[in-house]
């Protein structure tokens, strides 16, 4: 009669260990978002960089020319934070 190999013992925290970093990078994604609208927000409307009655063409080319080049390393940044896939759990 032949024995089965043993089985590895599964790391009961394993699964939770993944979830948290799931997790956090999530709060990461929201956290950074936030604070690059709230930048944003700041310099165009507060500040006025944005609106046309109150801003001169340079400002506005320079706070355009921000934005799309920030949210650019912000849509770059988030796809370097998930481009790793989570491995399957283990059932």
């Amino acid at each position: 009669m032949e024995e089965e190999p043993e089985k590895p013992v599964k790391d009961p925290n394993k699964l939770d260990r993944e979830l948290f970093f799931f997790l956090i990078k999530i709060m990461r994604t929201i956290f950074v978002g936030f604070f690059w609208m709230m930048i944003n927000v700041f310099l165009g409307l507060y500040l006025g960089f944005a609106v046309p009655e109150e801003s001169t063409k340079g400002r506005m080319i320079f706070f355009y020319a921000w934005f799309g080049i920030s949210l650019a390393a912000y849509l770059y940044m988030i796809w370097r934070f998930w481009r790793k896939k989570m491995s399957a759990p283990d059932y």
